[in-house]
């Protein structure tokens, strides 16, 4: 079974993705996916866990009451054993971020490929899928009106992967 939301983001809406990336994450620190995968053309190290009232201090190893970003995250995922691949396009926006993750992450643990075509934005683990319009970069998080879809279950996030597999080969 499938459960679904769609979520629509932006200035009009008032209504912005930052929780919704902070409960997956939350979610992968305590129970890692075996493999994630984030496809995103371009994409910033937005912050991803604010713990600066230290409300999420049970799920990291070493706490500090500071927010954590993206790429700390998926670094902190890849140091649990989670494969971590990242898909962007060869843009030199991507690269603060990319930096960040070759340098913080476990290296075994980690598969990042520049593909010029990409321009589909997912974001999924074992059991769970996001995807939709947003690029996560701070514009697409909070000022541009965008639409994402999260999806939990097992068969969307499996089929997703699959399909993730087959098109970027050599990458899990």
């Amino acid at each position: 079974m499938t459960w679904e939301r769609i979520i629509r983001t932006g200035r009009a809406t008032g209504v912005r993705i930052d929780a919704v990336l902070a409960t997956v994450l939350t979610a992968e620190l305590v129970a890692p996916s075996r493999h994630l995968w984030l496809v995103s053309p371009w994409i910033s190290d937005v912050p991803a866990i604010d713990n600066t009232s230290g409300s999420y201090d049970s799920v990291f190893i070493d706490p500090s009451n500071r927010i954590y970003t993206l790429s700390e995250v998926l670094s902190l995922l890849t140091d649990s054993g989670a494969r971590v691949a990242v898909v962007v396009r060869p843009d030199p926006h991507n690269n603060t971020f990319l930096n960040r993750l070759r340098r913080n992450a476990n290296g075994e643990n980690l598969r990042l490929l520049e593909h010029e075509d990409v321009h589909e934005k997912t974001f999924c683990g074992d059991q769970w899928l996001l995807t939709g319009s947003m690029n996560l970069t701070l514009r697409g998080m909070q000022i541009n009106d965008e639409a994402m879809t999260y999806k939990v279950g097992t068969e969307a996030a499996a089929t997703a992967r699959l399909d993730f597999r087959h098109r970027f080969r050599g990458l899990e």
